[in-house]
């Protein structure tokens, strides 16, 4: 399987942590915490993981570490 790259827009102090197809090849994901000393990021890589079926440690943000769109990758295994 090939590494996957994705565009997410991220919602930071949401009341539920989720995260949604946008149905134009993007996704919406609403995190609980705030964008601060990274937790908003680090809450981002979990969801990411678990929609996808893989580990956190094969989620990386390739783009965008300090805007609400970021670009992530995805570790094909």
């Amino acid at each position: 399987m090939r590494d996957r790259i994705i565009q997410v827009k991220v919602k930071p102090r949401a009341r539920i942590s989720a995260i949604e197809d946008a149905g134009d090849g993007t996704f919406v994901a609403y995190v609980k915490s705030g964008p601060v000393d990274g937790r908003a990021n680090e809450e981002l890589i979990e969801l990411v993981a678990r929609q996808f079926g893989c580990s956190k440690a094969a989620v990386s943000i390739k783009s965008g570490a300090s805007a609400r769109t970021k670009l992530l990758r995805i570790e094909g295994g």
